[in-house]
C-alpha cells in the first residue's frame, strides 16, 4: 500500500484528503479549513470509505483523493 498524509475538513462532516507523503500538499489544503489527521501506510489503518484503487487514480489526476470516511481512523483522532 502507498503511504499517505491524511487531512481531515474541519467541520465534523467526515471529508478527508489523502495526499501520498512523496506529493506535494495542494495548496486548497490550508490550515484554515483543514487538519492534519496523520498517516495512511497499513492495511489495518483504512477506513471504510477509502477506495485504494480509486486513491490511485484520483493521485494520478490531480495530485491528491478525496473521499468521505464513514468509519473512524483506528490510529486517527476521530472528527471533532
Amino acid at each position: 500500500m502507498r503511504a499517505y498524509n491524511v487531512f481531515r475538513r474541519k467541520g465534523g462532516d467526515g471529508v478527508y484528503s489523502a495526499v501520498p507523503e512523496d506529493c506535494a500538499i495542494p495548496r486548497f489544503l490550508s490550515a484554515r479549513t483543514w487538519a492534519f489527521s496523520g498517516k495512511l501506510d497499513e492495511p489495518a489503518t483504512k477506513p471504510v470509505g477509502f477506495d485504494e484503487t480509486a486513491a490511485g487514480a484520483g493521485v494520478r489526476f490531480n495530485g491528491f483523493y478525496l473521499f468521505q470516511a464513514f468509519a473512524g481512523f483506528q490510529t486517527m483522532p476521530a472528527c471533532a
